[in-house]
């Protein structure tokens, strides 16, 4: 007797620990193993050859802001998967921005991206985005193929169990990933039709069934192209339990049935709910007795999203599972689009203001195009980051399943999730409590300027040495580093950001006869294990657009920038006019003392040397004071102190990274220029959040300059960094004039960062018509700091 107590008491406890397990090891999961998913809002969704591809990506774990990556990649392939071009971008506020440029020659028929991160490597890259873009041709062979169907079909749960009426979904597709319409009767093995069913949406419905052991059961089908086939159902099991869930609207059903006879670990039965890694819900259920219960899963309180319910025995083996999406509509913020200013005519002026009611920081894009361009509304932020990189295969058409609440969407959403793949857990490492083997660490910082020593030199006199680097871009832009090397000939420079390829200039300081007689090997720490080819391209499989009134639309404009170019390359120079007014102080001080990423840029800029007010001025800070709205200065002690948009900005003096107290000392006497840049500002490490203020001291005729640096004769090395990015180009007709043949823009006006919070609520959008569209399409995508997705389409017409 005590020892049966005993062996009762053991179990327990075990039992208990593995749920106690379960627990502890998904809340790491959650913490520190959270899969990103990623969607990319495009500026439109066909394009010309020679036009730019503009795009905006936004990355979500869970459904948060990501913290995990700090780099985007995209890499571009023809459409016989050949690489173009791998793209690197830095991530700011969860989001990304890029561009592809179609070759002028381009003669396929779609451009395809692959895009990602690195810790998105570490996981089934089922979950990877990737797109066919459609190019339009002006003379695209189009081939009717040969249609096959595939049928699938999926068993609630995952099993069939004899003697237990369990319902079963189907999936019908062709080669290509598209629904089929089918119409099916199931047969057992006496050819007797038991059921007849068909297709109910986009080539998915199910049945019904009771099957018997050692008995074999047909589904015999006919396809919409009038083929027949027969798919065998899976062999039952002859005993054990299985999973049904029904959805109610606050809650889900989960009922549980077993056969009479089972083992003893199918007498006690463990039910698990997860969402986002996380456990929502946990039951032990005694199956002793009864043959069938049901337990209530309540929903209302949990965010929108899949539902991963698992039914485990008694020693916690998983034996059924079933995904369920919850949909409580808390998904969403609402930005409002308000025309103030209609220029539908040539050339004409249009104003809009963009409006967000929140008081959380929205991060958005927008896209301004001719609005009778061919228009795809399958897929959107919402539909991506909710549905669709949650699930492996095809999903026709996902926005579908958010456009309306009546019963029959959300039950057409039902099977979808039950005839597709999703994230499934290894349970058997997670009962065993044993984490992820990862390949790739967090991508948690930005460009590293990294790097080695290598020699005996180094090893006999190299301890303590510091390496002094000149970072000199193609602009002769130039930032200034100070490396302390490690014992082992390490340094490393992290949360660095710069575009295209920069040279490195360098030698040990205080001691440069050692940059001779060593060797110095400098990377960038990015990721670089791109594919060069992609094998599962096909051609066949690409349907392109079926909008074929846009398709024509886009066929024009093609054919206007071809005949422009035809003139263009006839007419000589002297025939084109071009009339502009005079160049403003403020950009001629733009062109003398700006470069690169601190070239133009969206904020404030400020004539110091002409401004009575500024000699005047104790220092830059208190000449800011009350001139940028939202810019908070602050002096503790003598020490000023900037906020802006809830972030600082990064301070600059001759586009040098520098500090504040530096700022303060400099005589306004010796101040030319200042820019202020709103967030993001890409020319500051760590990304710029709080935007950035750069500071010019005069040169040249105006004055000596405060900072300068000499590289001749210093060793160097090349380092690639961030793929170059073009500012998108919107004309100003009010002050320039072109008489050198029409505008054909299709994309119209394009803005990646719409930046709204509690203090700015409304963005103001200027851009200009071209002269041929009647009609604008506004798209607006984006995310809020709590994780909210929004999409909004406007037509002005």
């Amino acid at each position: 007797m005590k020892k049966t107590v005993l062996l009762f008491v053991l179990l327990s406890v075990g039992l208990y620990a593995s749920s106690q397990t379960i627990d502890s090891v998904l809340n790491i999961y959650a913490a520190n193993f959270q899969p990103e998913k990623l969607h990319i809002h495009f500026d439109k969704n066909a394009y010309n050859k020679g036009e730019m591809i503009w795009l905006k990506a936004y990355l979500l774990s869970g459904n948060e802001w990501t913290y995990y990556s700090k780099n985007f990649y995209a890499d571009w392939y023809d459409d016989k998967g050949k690489l173009l071009l791998h793209e690197i971008a830095p991530v700011f506020e969860s989001s990304a921005k890029g561009q592809f440029q179609i070759p002028d020659k381009y003669n396929g028929q779609f451009i395809h991206v692959k895009a990602y991160t690195q810790w998105m490597m570490n996981f089934d890259e089922a979950f990877l985005f990737e797109k066919d873009i459609p190019v339009n041709q002006p003379q695209a062979k189009t081939t009717t193929p040969v249609y096959t169907t595939t049928v699938t079909l999926f068993p609630e749960g995952g099993d069939l169990i004899a003697g237990i009426n369990s319902r079963v979904a189907f999936k019908a597709e062709n080669q290509f990933g598209k629904p089929v319409y089918i119409k099916a009767a199931i047969r057992n093995a006496k050819g007797e039709i038991l059921d007849s069913v068909a297709a109910e949406h986009d080539g998915m419905g199910s049945f019904t069934i009771e099957t018997k052991e050692n008995e074999t059961y047909t589904f015999n089908w006919i396809d919409e192209y009038g083929k027949q086939n027969a798919t065998v159902l899976p062999t039952s099991k002859k005993a054990g339990s299985c999973l049904e869930v029904e959805q109610l609207e606050t809650k889900i059903l989960a009922i549980i049935k077993r056969t009479a006879t089972v083992d003893d670990n199918f007498k006690t039965l463990n039910l698990v709910a997860t969402m986002n890694q996380q456990m929502v819900y946990r039951s032990r259920i005694n199956f002793a007795v009864k043959t069938a219960v049901s337990a209530e899963i309540k929903t209302q309180e949990l965010p929108t999203g899949i539902l991963q319910v698992t039914l485990f025995t008694a020693d916690w083996k998983p034996i059924a599972e079933r995904i369920v999406f919850i949909n409580n509509h808390d998904y969403e913020f609402f930005p409002s689009i308000r025309t103030t200013t209609k220029g539908l005519d040539k050339r004409k002026k249009n104003v809009l203001e963009v409006e967000v009611g929140d008081t959380v920081l929205s991060n958005m894009s927008i896209s301004i195009t001719d609005g009778e361009l061919p228009k795809d509304k399958s897929n959107d932020i919402i539909s991506r980051l909710l549905l669709s990189a949650e699930l492996k295969g095809n999903i026709n058409n996902p926005a579908y399943y958010f456009s309306s609440n009546a019963d029959s969407v959300s039950h057409h959403l039902d099977l979808v999730m039950m005839t597709n793949g999703w994230r499934k857990y290894k349970w058997e490492d997670i009962i065993a409590g044993k984490l992820p083997q990862l390949k790739y660490q967090r991508d948690s910082d930005y460009l590293q300027i990294r790097g080695k020593v290598f020699g005996s030199a180094f090893e006999r006199n190299g301890l303590g040495k510091t390496i002094n680097v000149i970072l000199q871009a193609k602009d002769s832009s130039k930032q200034f580093l100070f490396l302390n090397v490690e014992p082992d000939g390490s340094f490393v420079q992290r949360g660095a950001i710069f575009y295209d390829t920069v040279r490195l200039y360098y030698m040990f300081n205080k001691d440069p006869k050692l940059t001779d007689r060593t060797d110095v090997r400098f990377n960038n720490g990015l990721f670089s294990a791109y594919m060069p080819t992609l094998k599962y391209l096909n051609l066949k499989d690409f349907a392109g657009s079926s909008d074929l009134l846009g398709q024509a639309r886009l066929k024009y404009f093609l054919d206007e920038q071809e005949r422009l170019k035809k003139l263009g390359a006839s007419t000589t120079l002297e025939t084109v006019t071009v009339r502009t007014r005079a160049k403003s102080n403020l950009e001629l001080l733009d062109e003398k003392y700006a470069t690169g990423m601190f070239s133009n840029g969206d904020g404030y800029s400020f004539d110091v040397a002409n401004d009575p007010f500024g000699v005047s001025s104790i220092d830059v800070f208190r000449y800011l004071q009350g001139k940028v709205a939202g810019l908070q200065i602050n002096y503790n002690g003598g020490e000023p102190t900037l906020s802006w948009r809830g972030g600082n900005p990064s301070l600059f003096l001759d586009e040098i990274t520098t500090q504040s107290d530096v700022l303060q000392s400099i005589p306004m006497s010796d101040v030319a220029y200042i820019k202020v840049f709103r967030p993001p500002f890409f020319g500051a490490i760590g990304g710029g959040a709080g935007g950035a203020i750069a500071i010019y001291t005069k040169r040249g005729n105006d004055g000596k300059r405060v900072y300068s640096s000499n590289t001749r004769g210093l060793t160097n090395a090349i380092l690639a960094g961030y793929t170059p990015y073009k500012t998108f180009y919107s004309p100003n007709y009010e002050i320039q004039k072109f008489d050198n043949g029409p505008d054909t823009r299709t994309t119209l006006y394009w803005n990646p960062y719409l930046l709204t919070d509690k203090k700015t609520k409304t963005v103001q959008v200027e851009f200009y018509n071209n002269d041929v569209s009647k009609k604008f399409h506004i798209v607006i995508e984006g995310i809020n700091a709590d994780g909210k997705l929004a999409r909004v389409e406007k037509d002005i017409q």
